[in-house]
């Protein structure tokens, strides 16, 4: 009882405080008086409960598509001029080690949404989410924040379930504006702005850039906040993914780049940073910059042979378990709560970020929850010296990996074929000496150990694609274009 007093009593200077500095001198104090102890308490819980969720930090993820481990200035790239994105490293701290557990776009989201290899789910492949989506069993970032009276918004590329129950506004977001699966730039498919209702909508402004609207409308959704509740903006740009396509206004400034394709993929690179920056300046024009953490990273590797990015010094693609297919751009950003301009040198996963933002906020992820991401905040602000993960996990089709300390094992497709073997990435990032028949022993320790990870996945809950049925369905839907654009 005592205790309780004491509670009231403390929040009852908050209060007092409060009014003294909204209402006249002395106003506060005969309010009060006048004010009968239960209506006080009330009060003081409410009071209470509002500053508690202010306090709480905001949460910002960025995830780009299809980018390549050497693109961004922060990555080392001087021809395509990035700056905005490149503050979040410079604020914040880059890793050199950043994974994602999938080599493919919806395997990746899947994992992020849910902090939980998603394999343990059969969320293996795209196809997925173009017939099913992410399943109902597990729960989402947004679920999950929502219930900590977090305002919750995705924009951007969902790619985790075209149909109704499996888009985002029934999966824990507020608001969604955006295309459910892979689409053009300009006159994008499926495209959603639930503000408007949940069907898919025809886009037929010529001006419309998947990009730029995106920006636009995280503006717009932030300046839509009160600053009494914190929020959670998720934005997957579907940038740098195929189709190629850019507005002139950005080509011209890469001119001097002769070819084409690597001219648009600049150009388009140069969009995505602007908008990053606008969205960052919206943050800071509310300033909330010191109480919201940011993450910015790519959801796989770059498919070069498309689309020019770059994976060097890295071996493999987009779609492979290969260094070039899983290890991807990644930094964060707290001002005031993590250090600035730190790099980081031990392995993390993008499953790692909804750990980490639930310790931001203040909850620890619960073991029922059987989270494979951990919270990264004690080993980023240095009081934990240690590795956040003894070993990271792939599986993609006959296709896998695993990563134990500085040691990797795999099987990956190169040139149409499953190639295996051994690597030490501290001395051979680029995975190029197998070290297979030198090491016997640690290889079986390697397998031995993916084997007993493997054992506790659920098998896909969908085909993959082959390629000559992929093929198909992308001449079916270019066919679909064409007669909608004669149509028109």
């Amino acid at each position: 009882m005592a205790g309780e007093r004491g509670w009231l009593k403390s929040r009852s200077f908050l209060v007092v405080g409060l009014l003294h500095l909204l209402l006249p001198a002395g106003t506060g104090v005969q309010i009060m008086r006048n004010i009968p102890c239960w209506s006080l308490a009330l009060l003081l819980v409410s009071m209470g409960s509002v500053v508690s969720l202010a306090a709480k930090p905001n949460i910002l993820i960025f995830l780009s598509d299809d980018v390549g481990w050497a693109e961004y200035g922060f990555q080392g790239n001087r021809q395509i001029p990035t700056p905005h994105i490149d503050s979040i490293a410079r604020s914040g701290i880059r890793f050199t080690q950043g994974y994602v557990s999938g080599p493919y776009c919806s395997p990746t989201r899947a994992g992020l949404m849910t902090g939980r290899y998603q394999t343990r789910f059969g969320h293996e492949f795209n196809t997925v989410a173009a017939q099913k989506g992410i399943a109902p069993t597990e729960t989402t970032i947004a679920e999950r924040f929502h219930k900590l009276g977090y305002a919750t918004c995705a924009i951007g590329k969902w790619h985790l379930g075209n149909q109704l129950p499996y888009h985002p506004v029934k999966r824990g977001f507020d608001e969604f504006f955006g295309t459910l699966a892979n689409t053009p730039f300009y006159h994008p498919t499926q495209f959603v702005d639930s503000r408007k209702g949940l069907e898919v909508r025809k886009i037929d402004d010529d001006t419309f850039y998947t990009t730029d609207a995106y920006a636009e409308h995280a503006v717009d959704w932030l300046g839509r906040q009160g600053s009494d509740r914190p929020w959670l903006l998720y934005v997957p740009f579907n940038a740098q993914h195929a189709p190629l396509q850019a507005p002139q206004k950005y080509l011209d400034r890469f001119a001097d780049i002769p070819e084409e394709r690597r001219r648009i993929f600049a150009a388009m690179m140069y969009g995505m940073d602007l908008a990053v920056g606008k969205i960052l300046d919206k943050v800071r024009e509310r300033g909330e910059e010191e109480n919201t953490l940011v993450f910015f990273l790519s959801d796989n590797g770059g498919p070069t042979r498309q689309t020019t990015s770059s994976n060097l010094p890295l071996r493999g693609f987009k779609a492979t378990t290969w260094e070039g297919g899983v290890r991807v751009p990644f930094c964060c950003q707290w001002k005031g709560a993590l250090p600035a301009g730190k790099t980081y040198e031990n392995p993390i996963i993008q499953l790692d970020i909804l750990p980490t933002a639930l310790a931001a906020a203040g909850t620890k992820a619960d073991p029922a929850w059987k989270l494979d991401g951990v919270d990264l905040l004690p080993y980023l602000k240095g009081e934990r010296k240690e590795a956040p993960h003894e070993s990271l996990y792939w599986r993609f089709g006959d296709q896998w990996a695993i990563r134990h300390g500085d040691w990797k094992l795999i099987a990956g497709n190169e040139d149409r074929e499953l190639k295996k073997g051994l690597f030490n990435l501290a001395s051979d990032v680029s995975e190029k000496n197998d070290l297979t028949e030198s090491n016997p022993d640690k290889a079986r320790e390697l397998k031995d150990l993916w084997d007993a990870w493997n054992a506790e996945q659920s098998p896909p809950s969908v085909g993959k694609e082959k390629p000559r049925q992929r093929n198909q369905n992308r001449a079916r839907q270019q066919n679909r274009r064409r007669a909608a654009s004669r149509a028109e």
